[in-house]
């Protein structure tokens, strides 16, 4: 069974189970700025949070920007490689996993300084690397373009291998016409098998690690159009339907073979969001702009709302 690690979010499963200087912490969120500024021309698409920092990559250059949830201020902590950054998260030990796009590749950053810890090349050619998801085992990159799945083994401790597993996949989930294939990735509330949403289709698919045969999710009627990033908490699936500016919210069964429609968010401050964070109470989506032609001068930004949590009881 996979543990499941907070790389995206900061979930307080008990009063017990949190530090008070962390639960204090999560506790002020509510206090903290719910929209802050990206640099001009910056091109956001993936989010994560580790402690009060939010992690984001830029598809114009690959660079990573950190910005503080408490008081919105950030930087640029790790100059790209000229290629897009994608999908982004972070482990328990400081590390950013980056989706690599059309550049079929990926790589680990520190999280503190800034240097490439690993760099991984999976694909040259009809490929784009999307998004991400780490567990305590491996971190898990799904191809726009390719029916795989792309495994980054951990050794012991953590350890970074040198070279990664591609997975194939199968079952339920096939390639259709257009870029947009798989996209977002999460793990079930189990921990036993991954969550994946294919964009151009909508489709919802439960896939197991080991083999990558793919079962797709009933969610009912629901169709996830235009299904970008995926946040799971507890038994919760969060899905940014990035130009529907929506975030659907569904509950799942434990081994996430099904799953409910409770609510969808919308916010007149969303611009074409793309991934989903969670601190606290909140959620926070960078605004990816799709619809705004990108240049130097062009303005992005974060937003924070709230989790609404009187309508997922």
């Amino acid at each position: 069974m996979y543990r499941r690690l907070g790389v995206l979010a900061v979930v307080l499963a008990g009063a017990a189970l949190v530090a008070p200087a962390a639960a204090a912490e999560t506790d002020r969120s509510d206090r903290f700025p719910t929209e802050f500024a990206l640099p001009n021309g910056f091109m956001p698409e993936g989010i994560a949070i580790g402690g009060s920092t939010a992690y984001f990559g830029s598809r114009r250059d690959g660079s990573l920007f950190r910005v503080d949830l408490r008081t919105g201020k950030g930087e640029v902590f790790s100059q790209g490689p000229g290629t897009p950054s994608v999908g982004v998260k972070i482990d328990s030990r400081k590390r950013v996993f980056v989706s690599g796009g059309a550049g079929g590749d990926a790589r680990v950053v520190d999280a503190r300084s800034g240097a490439v810890l690993k760099s991984y090349k999976f694909a040259d050619t009809d490929t784009f690397v999307n998004d991400v998801i780490v567990t305590d085992r491996a971190a898990y990159y799904t191809d726009s373009r390719r029916a795989v799945l792309y495994k980054i083994p951990f050794g012991r401790h953590g350890k970074l291998p040198e070279t990664f597993t591609p997975i194939p996949l199968s079952g339920d989930f096939v390639l259709a016409p257009g870029v947009n294939n798989a996209n977002g990735i999460a793990e079930t509330p189990d921990g036993k098998a991954l969550l994946i949403v294919q964009s151009n289709t909508g489709f919802l698919f439960r896939v197991d690690p080991a083999t990558g045969v793919a079962k797709r999710v009933d969610l009912g009627a629901e169709v996830l159009t235009n299904g970008d990033g995926l946040l799971v908490e507890r038994n919760t699936l969060y899905v940014v339907q990035n130009r529907l500016n929506t975030v659907g919210v569904f509950k799942l069964n434990w081994s996430g073979t099904t799953g409910t429609l409770v609510t969808k968010i919308t916010d007149t401050r969303f611009d074409v969001p793309t991934t989903v964070a969670s601190f606290g109470n909140r959620l926070y989506l960078p605004n990816a702009r799709f619809n705004t032609p990108p240049e130097p001068t062009t303005t992005y930004n974060a937003v924070a709302i709230p989790k609404r949590a009187s309508d997922l009881s």
